[in-house]
């Protein structure tokens, strides 16, 4: 799904105006009245998130200052893109110190608009990314960090909060690469043990004859090879979270072992001559049906009723197609970063393929296909053309390469290569030189600010005289001298 974008002016003709470019350039959008509505539209409960506010700085109720002072009050934090018709230095830097992200001055052009809406949207994402990579790094990743479209993760995300305000056994269940380990994490976040140790154990990839030295430590001499001391997983732990990842291919003698430390609160550190008393909050994950493992004989009933307390079921990506778009821009913004890349986002196309398509490895899945896109980017997007083994697979896409250049026979001499400069003109700036390379006149240079000013003020005299530090009578003497004074004077009346 697109970000939605509020659009919040008095104006109906603006508001419209706005609405028509905002979807065109592939976004979802939503339109306020004024500065209340657009503020009850932000706070609504339940609602769907808005991703930035395009904000007129006049209106009526409330105005654009009014409603960025609340926004900062109510720690409402989304990118802003204020507009108004005084487009003053004081007016700029009055709205960017209330928070705004940029300034357009109305009437805005669709490129410019366009341009600051990615700019934007990049910048707020980035700097998400940056804060939930931090968040996790110092353990205090929440669920208001898991934000989500899809009914089935915000029922996902509402058990969680719940699990972590509470010491209860969680058992987070779902495919491989769903983000399991993501879900315990912001469990931890949320709990009493935030910032504690979070200790993450693959069960499937321990060794069978070292899993009990692993998990409850040795002592030095235990056995050959034990030359020091060893705390084990459950140690490091203590006072934080231990998270076994696929528990259900733990071995049944080490399930034995795992099933009284679970009971007891200690553990036996492997030639220990006395048992060790450990505070662990435990989470387990699976992507298996414990279930049917218990009834194959392949995993002890006992310890999946310890376990499977406060089960969490994670659905597919597949099952939550609304989520990856928002997950493929906030992965291409984060490697963009990583990479030195200076990509502005996902354009719809791309993010219509990937929502079509079914994604076996998930989450995990579609993070490694973002990182190479990222890396083959040689625009400023991310297109179809970034992702041709999913285009591959999706019917209605295709991947448009550049042609091959044509073989060059071995004896002919291969040809001298042309070199094409290719001048990038700003459109609103004015030569000051001749085709000839003299100066032109100064006449010639008054004509043509007057002309752009007539058709960049759509006619309003007044307006044009006082930006152009004239008297109005100047103005129209200075427009029959160079021959445009009787099609703008039709013009102003019909204005």
């Amino acid at each position: 799904m697109s970000s939605t974008i509020l659009i919040a002016d008095d104006d109906p003709v603006q508001r419209r105006l706005l609405e028509a470019a905002v979807r065109r350039f592939g976004y979802d959008a939503e339109t306020a009245e004024g500065g209340e509505q657009a503020l009850a539209r932000l706070t609504r409960a339940n609602a769907p998130p808005v991703e930035l506010l395009i904000l007129d700085l006049v209106m009526p109720d409330l105005d654009g200052m009014g409603v960025l002072t609340r926004m900062r009050d109510l720690k409402i934090a989304i990118p802003v893109i204020v507009q108004t018709a005084n487009g003053s230095i004081e007016t700029v830097i009055s709205a960017m110190r209330a928070g705004a992200n940029d300034f357009v001055v109305k009437p805005v052009g669709a490129e410019r608009l366009q341009i600051s809406i990615k700019n934007a949207l990049c910048a707020d994402a980035l700097a998400g990314e940056l804060r939930r990579v931090n968040r996790r790094s110092q353990g205090a990743l929440t669920f208001k960090d898991l934000v989500s479209r899809s009914e089935e993760m915000a029922r996902v995300i509402r058990l969680g909060d719940r699990a972590a305000h509470s010491s209860i056994p969680v058992l987070i269940e779902g495919e491989s690469g769903v983000g399991k380990e993501i879900v315990a994490r912001a469990i931890q976040g949320g709990s009493e043990r935030r910032g504690k140790p979070f200790v993450t154990v693959n069960c499937g990839a321990l060794p069978a004859n070292l899993i009990e030295s692993i998990l409850f430590g040795h002592e030095k001499g235990a056995f050959t090879g034990a030359t020091e001391k060893h705390a084990g997983k459950f140690l490091e732990a203590h006072g934080g979270t231990l998270f076994l990842d696929e528990i259900g291919e733990l071995p049944l003698d080490a399930q034995v072992k795992l099933l009284r430390a679970l009971q007891e609160g200690e553990i036996d550190p492997v030639g220990a001559k006395r048992p060790v008393r450990v505070d662990i909050r435990l989470i387990s994950a699976t992507n298996q049906n414990l279930i049917e493992l218990v009834k194959r004989g392949q995993f002890r009933e006992d310890l999946f009723y310890r376990l499977n307390v406060f089960p969490i079921t994670i659905p597919p990506l597949r099952a939550r197609r609304d989520d990856i778009g928002d997950l493929a821009r906030r992965f291409a913004t984060r490697f963009a970063a990583e990479e030195g890349k200076k990509l502005r986002g996902v354009t719809h196309e791309a993010i219509n393929l990937l929502s079509s398509y079914d994604w076996p490895g998930n989450v995990r899945q579609l993070e490694n296909a973002v990182f190479r896109a990222v890396v083959l980017a040689d625009g400023d997007e991310l297109t179809v053309n970034e992702f041709p083994q999913i285009a591959a697979h999706v019917e209605g896409f295709s991947v448009r390469l550049p042609p091959l250049p044509a073989p060059v026979a071995a004896t002919a001499a291969a040809p001298e290569r042309e070199i094409v400069r290719v001048e990038i003109r700003d459109p609103n700036a004015m030569p000051l030189l001749g085709q000839h390379g003299e100066m032109r006149r100064l006449e010639d240079l008054e004509a043509e600010v007057i002309k752009f000013a007539l058709v960049h003020y759509r006619g309003q005299m007044s307006e044009i005289a006082r930006r152009l530090g004239i008297g109005r009578s100047t103005l129209y003497r200075k427009m029959k001298e160079y021959g445009l004074g009787e099609a703008e004077e039709e013009n102003v009346d019909a204005a």
